[in-house]
């Protein structure tokens, strides 16, 4: 599963905006270094939110394939939750 967290590089180490949600003392990251100078961050959210939308539907592909599945109403429920949304 993929999982997109900010941060910042400064000194030798890369201190993230929020804690990562893993499962094990030990995970494989990749690390994309961005020109603050020419960075919108509007367009760096708009990149966020479309990465965290491929490894969702990654996520529900792999479910998916190991026969885990739930109705309709359960995943909108999820998805209001998730993204604030009042239904």
């Amino acid at each position: 599963m993929l999982k997109t967290i900010e941060g910042i590089y400064q000194n030798g180490q890369v201190e993230l905006t929020e804690p990562p949600q893993t499962t094990g003392d030990r995970v494989q990251v990749l690390v994309t270094f961005l020109d603050a100078s020419t960075i919108d961050p509007a367009k760096l959210r708009q990149l966020i939110d479309q990465l965290e939308t491929i490894a969702g539907l990654q996520q529900g592909f792999e479910e998916l394939n190991a026969g885990q599945t739930r109705s309709i109403a359960q995943f909108a429920q999820e998805m209001q939750q998730k993204y604030g949304i009042s239904g």
